[in-house]
């Protein structure tokens, strides 16, 4: 597999888990105040699932230049 082809199966899997991360914080919210406990451990795991797509789209638009 080329690293071309290696970085976009990559950025497909981030984006799924920033997605579904998203997902978990907006689920949490319409639950609330239900599961209040959780907010921070969702919302970080939401905030570094966006973290690791943002460098790995700039890493993409890097190779591509």
């Amino acid at each position: 597999m080329s690293d071309a082809e290696e970085l976009k199966v990559r950025l497909k899997k981030l984006n799924a888990q920033a997605t579904q991360a998203k997902m978990d914080l907006h689920d949490l919210s319409e639950e609330l105040p239900t599961n209040w406990e959780q907010i921070l451990a969702v919302a970080q795991r939401c905030h570094d699932a966006h973290a690791a797509l943002m460098e790995a789209r700039k890493a993409a638009a890097a190779a591509s230049a």
